[in-house]
């Protein structure tokens, strides 16, 4: 799945997105990593350079391959929905579904592929339960369009809209034990630990998840 290229904020210093930083953040270094949903290789990149891992990436689109592979990255062409089955179980330490879930056509089925493929799985979603998005909605009438949701309804790749709580709710249902959790704000900076799971879901514009199996 393709990145929207006005997605979130970037750190001043490195010019790289505030949230990759963060998944960054959560993978130990040399580990087997894999990326659904890639785009142009941005994280793999950081990750690469940064942690040293033995990188590997699933993109939908031919354009990002293209991107990926110019950069020196192993990248293939697939679908979340459709080439996850071919993994074997534990085939990496952790696999990345970054921005992506939204867009999938069944998303607990992913999520309990990511579980079975990785040891550890991260997943980053926009939180439609943001605020703003509840502005639009409630006072608007209208579908919101943010930074982190920036399509019109008619030509938006996300299908399966969700908000932090739902994602916590479905982490119950697959038995996913969360390591770590982090909203982050409007500015991409994360939210404080101890705010209750509803501050969150109203104030966090993104969710990052680290997860692994029960």
């Amino acid at each position: 799945m393709s990145l929207p290229a006005t997605l979130p904020l970037t750190d001043s210093e490195t010019g790289h997105r505030l949230d990759f930083l963060m998944v960054a953040d959560m993978v130990e270094p040399g580990s087997r990593v894999l990326d659904i949903g890639c785009g142009d290789g941005s994280l793999l990149a950081i990750l690469r350079d940064r942690k040293g891992v033995d990188g590997r990436g699933i993109e939908i689109s031919r354009e990002g391959v293209n991107a990926c592979l110019a950069k020196g990255l192993p990248v293939i062409q697939g679908d979340a929905d459709t080439d996850l089955a071919d993994y074997p179980d534990d085939a990496f330490d952790y696999v990345i579904l970054s921005q992506t879930i939204q867009a999938t056509r069944h998303p607990k089925v992913v999520l309990e592929h990511l579980l079975r493929i990785g040891r550890r799985a991260i997943v980053s979603f926009p939180n439609f339960g943001h605020w703003r998005v509840r502005f639009d909605l409630g006072f608007r009438g209208r579908m919101p369009m943010t930074e982190n949701l920036p399509y019109s309804w008619y030509d938006t790749p996300n299908i399966h809209f969700c908000t932090i709580r739902d994602f916590v709710e479905l982490c119950r249902e697959v038995g996913a034990q969360m390591e770590k959790a982090v909203a982050l704000n409007a500015g991409g900076q994360p939210m404080r630990v101890t705010l209750p799971w509803w501050v969150w879901n109203l104030l966090g514009d993104q969710g990052v998840f680290l997860l692994k199996r029960r």
